[in-house]
């Protein structure tokens, strides 16, 4: 096949071009713009296809001193015969699957994975997908030109938006090619064609297989470059496509309180839970610093139980769209009712009732601003927590632009104590002897004060907070020290110039006061 923009063909080309309602059409009479639409759309079909164009050779005088550039009109090929695609895989090498990818998606880093394939049965297609290696500023645009679909190997589109892929494996990049669609397939076929539902569906295996490949692989720093590229999309995953949780939940990764510098699977985690353990623990906080010093670990720490720590605003979400991995339930350690599975029934009845006028008497003056005042089941050593209802901390980041929502969400939280602490014994016993003392209810604010800070939040009043601390340092520093210090006589103002004789003027300083006031 041979077309082009040749001086006897040109007259009947320049007619039609003239009869079109758009005036620049006379570029597609352009011997390079022609070229140029051929390699794009046709690059590939079978027949050969030559363009007429513009060529030259360079040819010297005959006295060598000048040199002329001689022009001529050839025809040249301009298309490829045998896309790589339709290649056997075993007859392609690991170099020329990187250098078309290079190539077609015009990047300098070789891929991170591939994967080569033909789907038989009621749809055929081919296909060679590839995972990047760096992630595009422009990934989070959904159109990102990443998929090229072919029909008999005419190129058709590139601008797609989740048809061929779900939008948060838009970074997978890759070729389709299919003899089953329309030439003039347009959006609308491809959003309703069962053809292209089934494609979908099959590309979608092939990408997580791909990925999986990768976090499998001896060299595990490619997985990490994944990780980091394009680990919060497999979380969006977790949200938007329940029917793959199973695929990629292995391929999610997270810090531990056993594994705070690296990242570990879900399958690692398992693999490393106690015999007794039942559940798959974690605790969500802005920064790993915060999980690990957050109250809550207290009690699983003890029986070294491992907590994941979801410090990035889409692991909570993630993993409470999941709900369980391998028949292990996700449980929230920050929520109350913690079950660790080691409940005495009959000695936390007798805790309960040996604490519950301590717990009427802290909520009737913490008011509003709790649920309930509770027994802890998550503390060891600290003396109180706060611990939320069934809403989570999740709500905490969702509900700052909705005051009212934060508000309610402030109202369903459950402050525990430890009836085990020192400081918890003291206020027992004041609920019952003194529960009106100022500095047994300045205790109670205390305590909750530092119970929202060591739970996540900040005090309404961080100020107030200082005041109080302030005083209760003062009360109980109060003459510490300060009694036992020898009495030191200060010099009047007046006679900071002292006497003139040195010997006199130490003598006078250091001097002790005897008894009487005499010296």
């Amino acid at each position: 096949m041979k077309f082009g923009v040749s001086k006897a063909a040109e007259l009947p080309l320049k007619l039609a071009i003239k009869e079109a309602p758009q005036h620049d059409d006379k570029g597609f009479a352009h011997a390079e713009r022609i070229q140029k639409l051929v390699k794009n759309y046709s690059q590939f079909v079978s027949l050969p296809i030559y363009t007429w164009q513009e060529k030259g050779f360079t040819k010297e005088k005959k006295k060598k001193t000048k040199k002329v550039v001689e022009r001529y009109w050839d025809w040249e090929l301009t298309n490829e015969t045998k896309p790589i695609w339709l290649r056997n895989p075993k007859d392609v090498t690991t170099e020329e699957y990187n250098e078309f990818y290079k190539k077609t998606f015009d990047e300098y880093l070789d891929p991170l994975a591939s994967s080569h394939f033909t789907t038989e049965g009621e749809v055929k297609f081919r296909s060679i997908l590839f995972v990047p290696a760096t992630r595009k500023d422009d990934i989070v645009n959904t159109k990102t030109k990443n998929i090229r679909l072919y029909v008999k190997r005419v190129f058709i589109s590139d601008d797609f938006d989740g048809e061929l892929f779900p939008r948060y494996l838009c970074f997978i990049r890759g070729v389709v090619d299919s003899n089953d669609l329309p030439l003039n397939v347009s959006r609308e076929i491809l959003q309703e064609s069962r053809i292209v539902r089934i494609m979908r569906k099959r590309l979608v295996r092939k990408a997580f297989d791909m990925i999986l490949g990768i976090s499998l692989s001896e060299n595990k720093e490619d997985y990490e470059k994944f990780w980091e590229n394009f680990g919060k999309f497999l979380k969006l995953g977790c949200i938007e496509d329940q029917s793959n949780h199973k695929r990629i939940a292995p391929l999610l990764r997270f810090f531990s309180s056993q594994s705070e510098n690296e990242l570990i699977s879900l399958d690692e985690y398992v693999e490393n839970m106690k015999p007794e353990q039942k559940d798959i623990y974690y605790i969500a906080e802005d920064s790993l610093t915060s999980a690990r010093n957050a109250p809550f670990l207290e009690r699983l720490l003890e029986k070294d139980f491992e907590v994941l720590f979801l410090v990035d605003l889409m692991d909570e979400v993630a993993i409470q769209n999941l709900k369980s991995y391998k028949e292990k339930n996700f449980v929230d350690i920050s929520k109350e009712n913690l079950d660790l599975g080691d409940k005495n029934e009959e000695k936390e009845k007798e805790i309960k009732q040996e604490f519950a006028q301590t717990c009427d008497w802290i909520k009737k003056r913490l008011g509003d601003k709790v649920a309930r005042v509770d027994i802890s089941s998550h503390l060891s050593s600290s003396p109180c927590v706060l611990v939320s209802g069934k809403f989570g901390w999740l709500m905490r980041s969702q509900t700052l632009g909705d005051v009212s929502s934060l508000e309610f969400m402030r109202s369903r939280r459950v402050f525990e104590i430890n009836p085990e602490h020192p400081i918890i014994k003291n206020l027992n016993a004041a609920s019952r002897t003194s529960p009106d003392d100022p500095e047994a209810l300045r205790a109670i604010d205390l305590l909750f004060d530092m119970a929202l800070i060591s739970s996540g939040f900040t005090p309404d009043n961080p100020s107030e907070l200082g005041g109080k601390i302030y005083e209760m340092m003062g009360s109980a520093l109060a003459g510490k020290w300060r009694s036992a210090a020898p009495e030191v006589q200060h010099v009047p103002p007046s006679q900071s110039a002292g006497p003139q004789n040195p010997e006199a003027f130490e003598a006078e300083v250091v001097q002790p006061v005897e008894a009487g006031g005499q010296k």
